[in-house]
């Protein structure tokens, strides 16, 4: 699961939630696949060696390469995103940490704070929410159906469901 409770610390919070999205394909297997992907240009480059063919195809196939390269780098920039859900006796703070925006944090009361799943009519399906001091705030939009039901199966363990 992308989402971890931290064990709580003297003096923090009582729960701590983290949250990031989901990766399928690590720094690792990132490089392994840029490999690949360069043997497998080369082998329509093999046949050319020693033409003139070989230095038309080149620029395309290795544009090829870096443009692939600069989307999954894009990807994983796009990806660097945290939510942080603390929850205290007397507070409930949540802070999305995102490499593009500035953080956004919301507050409340956890005794008026409301867990909802929306099924349906929310940007996503399964789309849970908590609402307290005038706000509805989302959380973990970015993760898949399932684990968005699950993640609300857990914070109702802590905060009021939303009939």
């Amino acid at each position: 699961m992308p989402y971890e409770w931290i064990p709580p610390e003297p003096g923090g919070p009582i729960h701590e939630l983290h949250l990031w999205p989901h990766r399928s394909l690590p720094k690792r297997g990132f490089a392994g696949f840029i490999a690949g992907t360069f043997v497998l240009l080369l082998v329509p480059l093999y046949p050319a060696l020693g033409s003139p063919v070989l230095w038309g195809l080149l620029p395309f196939l290795m544009g090829t390469l870096w443009l692939l390269y600069w989307a999954i780098q894009r990807s994983y920039r796009d990806g660097e995103v945290l939510e942080e859900l603390r929850i205290w006796p007397d507070n409930v703070r949540l802070e999305r940490h995102s490499r593009r925006d500035a953080t956004q944090e919301w507050e409340a009361n956890p005794h008026w704070v409301l867990v909802a799943l929306h099924q349906t009519g929310g940007p996503v399906a399964n789309y849970v929410t908590l609402r307290g001091a005038g706000r509805e705030v989302e959380i973990g939009a970015f993760l898949s159906d399932d684990e968005r039901v699950d993640l609300y199966g857990e914070l109702t363990r802590y905060l009021p469901i939303r009939e």
